[in-house]
């Protein structure tokens, strides 16, 4: 009953959203903003202190900018997410447009899969659905199944109408197997703290000794499929350009960590660019370094 409760609500949350005009929506973006930040202060702490880890050269009043920028990045691509289940093919390309979809055309051409890493940056979740309408590639999107399982099967549903195939975390493998005669883009985004540190690379990041997830590295170099970097960039406020940029073309060729260090150091770089639009409300840096870690 309370999976169907919350469920009921979320279609409810899609209706509403997706009625309104584009600008009334982002007056409700910056009330929720006001509300997370100011009065709920939804992991403010959280939130301070990974930009003090992440950017000691800033001053106190600098990282208040970005902390409260943040926020607003949060409620944006909050109701932009859940706008996205009901926006038209015309405006998803208007809105999170693609520049330079041809550099896949060789890659397709010779049926050739690839992957493509992205982080938790800007709108990253109009990417399941703007890959399906602007790219040859068949899209697979890799994601941790939510809880609410009636919620969890209306967003595969959603996502598929867009031509893009979520596959939980557990089922990568098998996917990769069943795929490999086929032309496909996984998209992986990778920039949450490994649930198994024991397999993590560490790399400093942002000033920090960081678990890396080993994902996207263990299948490029399995199947020696070419690695992608995804950068999203807001352009003006609900408007995101998407650009393509080979991380490495041979994997197999590559010392172990090193696909993993160039993708974390691009996200860096796309990080320092525009700060406050990366999730930075979770305990990124919540583990420890173990002995006998792989280093990079």
């Amino acid at each position: 009953m309370i999976t169907a409760f919350y469920f009921i609500l979320f279609l409810i949350s899609i209706i509403i959203i997706g009625i309104l005009p584009w600008w009334l929506l982002y007056r409700y973006s910056d009330l929720m903003a006001i509300l997370l930040y100011k009065i709920i202060k939804y992991r403010v702490k959280v939130t301070r202190s990974n930009l003090k880890l992440a950017f000691p050269e800033k001053s106190e009043e600098e990282l208040k900018q970005i902390e409260e920028k943040s926020y607003q990045n949060l409620a944006d691509i909050s109701v932009e997410a859940l706008k996205g289940f009901t926006i038209r093919n015309s405006v998803v390309r208007r809105r999170h447009r693609i520049l330079n979809p041809e550099m896949l055309e060789e890659y397709f051409n010779r049926n050739q899969s690839v992957i493509g890493v992205a982080g938790h940056l800007n709108n990253w979740e109009w990417g399941a659905i703007s890959a399906g309408i602007q790219l040859k590639h068949h899209p697979i999107a890799v994601y941790k199944p939510l809880s609410n399982k009636l919620i969890d099967w209306f967003l595969k549903w959603n996502r598929s109408l867009r031509g893009t195939e979520l596959i939980p975390t557990n089922k990568t493998f098998e996917t990769f197997q069943a795929n490999k005669n086929k032309a496909c883009i996984y998209f992986l985004v990778a920039d949450q703290s490994p649930s198994n540190i024991s397999k993590a690379y560490w790399i400093n990041f942002l000033n920090q000794e960081t678990a890396c997830i080993h994902g996207p590295e263990k299948y490029a170099r399995l199947y020696n499929y070419p690695v992608l970097y995804i950068d999203i960039v807001r352009e003006s406020r609900g408007f995101y350009t998407v650009e393509l940029s080979v991380l490495c073309e041979n994997p197999a060729s590559l010392p172990e960590g090193e696909i993993t260090t160039l993708y974390m150091r691009r996200l860096e770089e796309s990080i320092r660019r525009n700060p406050e639009s990366w999730l930075w409300t979770h305990r990124r840096w919540k583990r420890k370094k173990p002995p006998n870690s792989v280093n990079s």
